[in-house]
């Protein structure tokens, strides 16, 4: 179980460059971390570039910074580290004020305690 204060982005349109927006606030339980671990070996496996996994956002306990508000949807973004094969992670998606995208900076899996 880990919970995260890190820095978050918003990007308000493709065009747009991201503009940082504090500190956003979440947590991460067993069973999501298994998902992440097990996303982690199937890139690995697979090659593929990317994995996203929803999240349940009542048991996420996210906490937005107060520019940011709720958010409309929340996904887990999965990929590897390209020089050394090791699983990242970081937080995705969409204030439901305006619809732009939402992120957070990177967390290597192995991290997670």
């Amino acid at each position: 179980m880990s919970s995260f204060e890190i820095e978050s982005w918003c990007k308000p349109s493709p065009a747009e460059k991201s503009v940082p927006m504090g500190l956003i606030h979440f947590y991460i339980g067993g069973d999501q971390r298994v998902k992440l671990e097990q996303a982690e070996e199937r890139l690995q496996r697979s090659g593929a570039a990317e994995e996203l996994l929803d999240v349940d956002l009542g048991t996420l306990e996210l906490v937005t910074p107060p520019e940011c508000g709720p958010l409309s949807d929340c996904q887990l973004r999965v990929y590897l580290r390209k020089e050394d094969q090791r699983g990242q992670f970081h937080l995705v998606g969409h204030r439901a004020s305006d619809g732009s995208l939402i992120y957070s900076n990177a967390v290597l899996i192995d991290a997670l305690m």
